[in-house]
């Protein structure tokens, strides 16, 4: 792996807008699978999507202020710790999961979280995997000792 930019195969939010439309397309037109709490859906599907929407404009932030590309093709120039890097080392792939979650809620489908798996999948090897050895190998001993105190996820 390169300290120059990580070997990213997918754009991250792919896996989850193709579950989206996809989990849509086949709620609409093969089967319904209902994605029902009652008087509870629609606010909890408004209240994941906006937690998964602040944290995405939160580390959209620290990524800023650190003055680094958010880009998954292009290389780190900081290693980010603060912010939501406090609690998650990928706090955007973790805001997704939200908006994925919420997206379901609101459209009343289960569809979209029945291909949560292939989700995880693709970005814990397509991607992750790749952002991880590229920081190893242009941090070194800094992000092996962040990457020892802070979970991947949550």
């Amino acid at each position: 792996m390169s300290a120059y930019k990580p070997a990213t195969w997918i754009l991250p939010p792919a896996p989850y807008a193709a579950a989206l439309a996809g989990g849509w397309w086949l709620d609409r037109h093969v089967r319904a699978l209902p994605l029902d709490w009652g008087a509870l859906t629609r606010p909890l599907g408004w209240l994941a999507l906006g937690i998964g929407l602040a944290l995405f404009a939160w580390t959209i932030a620290t990524f800023r202020s650190h003055h680094t590309t958010v880009n998954p093709y292009k290389a780190a120039s900081t290693l980010c710790t603060g912010g939501p890097f406090r609690f998650s080392r990928n706090p955007i792939y973790v805001g997704d999961w939200f908006i994925l979650v919420g997206v379901s809620l609101l459209l009343a489908t289960a569809w979209p979280l029945l291909f949560a798996p292939l989700i995880w999948a693709m970005l814990r090897y397509g991607v992750i995997r790749h952002e991880e050895a590229h920081l190893d190998a242009r941090f070194g001993d800094a992000y092996r000792a962040y990457r020892a105190r802070v979970r991947r996820w949550l």
